[in-house]
């Protein structure tokens, strides 16, 4: 992973200020890639701490496999070994965690001990599609979740694998790539879309409260055949935005 980044903490900062649709509104317009298979979980995830709002970070990835118990006398170093590679990432980072146990849940990687020690390393959240527990002392913490399930134990939770391509919730993420997430859903975007994002996203969100969205509110006293031809106007002229600022088109 690059230590020199495309993105600025600043335009990250500004990044956390939109809803994660909205960003992925802005992504469509700066990829060429298919916006109905690409970036987003396929899968249906669930954010355990939607009071925090979104979260923006980089990707660090680990591997975990809590039913089984060999792992840890394979690897007696692994925690030491990952956190050290944590360590080593500037942040703020994100968590993705793949549990091989999947669909089965036995334990979680996750809970108050170690969403504490991974905040003390620069990360701010984390994507797994196994399970966490501890809630109210990890939304204490500030460590924000996206998870399948709550569960009781923590069974064998131990690093298989780290700072690898891990899948989560039917999407591949790769150490580095950009995570935007919050109770919508996530949306991994990786280093060469990044540098356009959030002026695309800025953009977009203008653009909809600049046309369609008044064209759907100020319709007070209006006919309906009057309030008809305003939303067409209004999703007309914002198409004519989109493809004038990227030569492509919008929703609308």
């Amino acid at each position: 992973m690059s230590s020199t980044r495309p993105i600025t903490h600043a335009d990250l900062l500004q990044l956390k200020r939109w809803n994660t649709p909205t960003i992925y509104n802005g992504w469509e317009q700066v990829t060429k890639r298919n916006i109905a298979r690409e970036a987003f979980n396929p899968e249906e995830t669930r954010d355990f701490m939607p009071q925090m709002g979104p979260m923006v970070g980089y990707a660090v990835t680990v591997v975990i496999q809590p039913g089984e118990k060999s792992h840890r006398d394979e690897n007696p170093k692994g925690w030491t070994e990952y956190r050290d590679y944590v360590a080593s990432i500037p942040g703020p980072k994100i968590v993705i965690v793949q549990d091989l146990d999947k669909p089965n849940t036995y334990g979680a990687f996750w809970g108050e001990v170690n969403s504490n020690m991974h905040r003390a390393l620069g990360c701010v959240g984390t994507i797994t599609d196994g399970a966490i527990r501890d809630l109210d002392e990890m939304t204490n913490a500030g460590f924000k979740a996206l998870a399948r399930r709550l569960c009781v134990g923590h069974a064998y939770s131990h690093p298989v694998r780290w700072n690898c391509e891990v899948e989560v919730f039917g999407r591949k993420v790769s150490p580095g790539d950009l995570i935007h997430a919050d109770k919508h859903g996530f949306l991994v975007v990786p280093e060469h879309e990044q540098p356009n994002l959030l002026e695309a996203s800025r953009f977009m969100d203008a653009n909809e409260c600049l046309t369609v969205i008044p064209a759907a509110r100020d319709t007070a006293g209006k006919s309906t055949r009057e309030i008809l031809d305003g939303l067409n106007a209004a999703a007309a002229k914002f198409g004519e935005n989109v493809k004038e600022k990227f030569q492509r088109h919008g929703e609308w």
